[in-house]
């Protein structure tokens, strides 16, 4: 079975059987259904929209649409059914919500375009009943275009609308009124920034302006549906959801709407009071790294470590329950102390000749072999480079996989200096050559395939160079796997097949290792680290279905990126750095200077990795330091898979 979405296994939580829906949902303002992934999710949304359809009848069914990654297991599973004859959009008018201006609707990274290619074009729907912003309206007409714009798009029968990271709507950024309507708007810098990763990073062929529906427009829907994947949106769900409507986060200014609901996954949900602290709401399951979870959370919530909790402090924050079953708090207190103080290590391949009943790692085999994934060239010095040390001195067989090339993140300024170098160094003179590749390029087009292998051969020799900093043979131990879903030469994937499994399948069956560290970041479900996470797990489950028995002693360790770490509730092995191996990671992220400085798609953190990094780990370590536990320089922590 192909592994659409990864989600991390249940481990307690909020028991929903019977619990009345007003309860359920009490301290939510627009009531959120929490599914798995974005797959059954979108069903569902698809489901509402074809009865729509069909209970429509003598007129058009109306409906807004928006673009962008959320929608794309809706608009695919929209298109599957059309194309089965089970609905058709002959009777539906469709309204698109946002648009870049200026545009002629044919650049790639369009609304029109990106609209037709994801939906339209996949259904019947006639050409007359498509309403998409027009972006070639000269400025001159363009605001009486707004007008009639909006009134048009107004009284949808239902709006179906995925959300910004900052809880966007559309065009709608930070600031929008309640009253605003479809208009122009100036895209603010870091709204280009954010949008200029569609543009291969190029903040200069990024569009200033854009055309979209305002607010009191959506407000005018019959119905709204709201849409969030992926643990980036978490912040913004609960802005949403349960927070004060505010102009700092447009959607919130939604919630006024009498018919609106949210559709979400686990990852995006990770935020909401039920999913955070459900004992505030109900009776839970309470599951070991629960209670662990729940401990942690009070200790936070009092400002107080571990041992120092006391049964008021258990019973004013609705943990009685907690109590009740597994008490008295002393008890508890204790049980979770020594849990999570079992989860450090010094050893994270095990430590030979010790009793390993209370450890995280296995004392035997001793060396192992260990397979690193590493979504891009750098994600394991940055998310695991100081355990990644560990094992490599501590003498275990290291192999680390790099699974893509990284190219489309080396800016065109790097490859043209690494080019002069050759020709300084006397090599063949091929600066001209590049020179015009670069220039070649047209934004939001793919770019040409021999630009694309300057830049891959960049990022190998980086990580080659981090490889041996740690001193392993980067010939025998680093390996490029050049995953064939990545090189669409655009940020824009290829879908992820069989082939891409094969090659992991391959690695995996050669090397037989004992312990296989991956990413587990849970933003985009669409993001290279879940696809590349999800083609290892499927090649896992592939060779266990054939029969490799060797697997059965095989274990999954999960890490996490630059930006996010794991709920302390949920590790299973936190692995303390010493000051001197938080410079010697830092060194090795250092060796991948193409992603200094001038990396093309930083985000909103202008930051450069090596401090992102040190800086999550240092939280990590001062969160077990106001636990209770040892005070160190750094911690890196890993959730164990199976």
């Amino acid at each position: 079975m192909k592994r659409e979405h990864f989600t991390l296994p249940y481990d307690g939580g909020l028991i929903e059987k019977d619990l009345p829906k007003g309860i359920l949902h009490s301290y939510e303002k627009v009531w959120t259904h929490i599914y798995e992934d974005a797959r059954p999710a979108s069903k569902d949304v698809a489901d509402i929209i074809v009865d729509a359809i069909k209970a429509t009848e003598g007129r058009l069914f109306r409906l807004g649409l928006t673009t962008g990654s959320t929608p794309t297991a809706l608009y695919n599973e929209l298109a599957r059914r059309c194309q089965a004859g089970e609905v058709s959009f002959k009777n539906v008018e469709v309204v698109s919500i946002d648009e870049y201006y200026p545009s002629t609707g044919k650049e790639r990274q369009s609304r029109n375009y990106l609209l037709h290619e994801a939906l339209l074009d996949k259904v019947d729907i006639l050409e007359e009943n498509i309403h998409i912003p027009d972006g070639s309206v000269p400025q001159s007409k363009i605001s009486e275009y707004n007008a009639e714009f909006d009134k048009m798009a107004r009284d949808l029968d239902l709006l179906v609308i995925g959300i910004g990271e900052q809880g966007q709507v559309g065009f709608n950024e930070a600031g929008t009124s309640v009253k605003s309507r479809t208009r122009t708007v100036r895209l603010s810098h870091k709204s280009r920034k954010r949008q200029s990763r569609f543009f291969l990073g190029d903040l200069n062929a990024t569009p200033t302006m854009a055309l979209t529906l305002g607010i009191s427009t959506m407000l005018s829907a019959k119905r709204i549906i709201l849409m969030a994947w992926g643990e980036d949106k978490a912040a913004a769900v609960k802005a949403i959801a349960e927070d004060l409507p505010t102009p700092a986060c447009p959607a919130s200014l939604l919630q006024q709407h009498e018919h609106i609901s949210f559709y979400v996954d686990q990852n995006a949900a990770s935020q909401l009071t039920r999913v955070v602290a459900p004992w505030l709401i109900g009776p839970c399951d309470w599951t070991r790294k629960f209670i662990r979870g729940a401990v942690v959370w009070l200790c936070q919530t009092v400002h107080k470590p571990i041992l120092k909790l006391t049964e008021k402090d258990y019973l004013d924050n609705s943990l009685d329950e907690l109590i009740e079953k597994f008490g008295p708090y002393d008890k508890i207190n204790i049980d979770v102390f020594n849990d999570l103080q079992h989860t450090i290590t010094g050893w994270p391949g095990g430590k030979p000749n010790a009793d390993d009943s209370t450890r995280p790692v296995s004392a035997k085999p001793f060396p192992k072999t260990v397979l690193i994934f590493s979504p891009h060239p750098d994600d394991d010095v940055i998310s695991m480079g100081g355990t990644f040390i560990r094992l490599a001195s501590q003498g275990h067989n290291v192999h680390v996989a790099y699974e893509t090339s990284g190219n489309v993140a080396v800016h065109d300024d790097v490859v043209l200096q690494h080019m002069d170098a050759a020709f300084q160094l006397g090599f063949a003179d091929k600066f001209a050559e590049v020179k015009a590749l670069v220039d070649s390029k047209v934004p939001g087009e793919p770019e040409p395939r021999e630009l694309l292998a300057i830049k891959g051969a960049i990022r190998r020799s980086e990580a080659r160079g981090a490889v041996r900093s740690f001193g392993l043979n980067d010939n025998t131990n680093a390996h490029f796997l050049n995953l064939p879903f990545y090189e669409s030469g655009g940020i824009k994937k290829n879908p992820r097949t069989q082939a891409d499994v094969d090659i992991i399948k391959k690695l995996i069956s050669e090397l037989k290792p004992h312990m296989i560290f991956m990413a587990g970041d849970l933003a985009d479900p669409h993001g290279t680290h879940r696809v590349c996470t999800e083609a290892a797990l499927e090649a896992v489950e592939q060779l266990r279905e054939e029969g490799t028995k060797w697997l059965a002693d095989t274990h999954i360790w999960l890490y996490r990126g630059a930006w996010m770490e794991w709920d302390l509730g949920r590790v299973d092995m936190a692995v303390p750095l010493s000051p001197d191996e938080v410079i010697k990671k830092r060194h090795a992220i250092y060796r991948h200077l193409s992603q200094k400085d001038i990396v093309p798609f930083p985000g909103d953190d202008s930051r450069e990795f090596w401090q992102r990094a040190e800086e999550r780990t240092q939280n990590t370590a001062r969160l077990y330091d106001e636990l209770g536990m040892a005070e160190y320089q750094a911690i890196e922590v890993f959730l164990k898979l199976c």
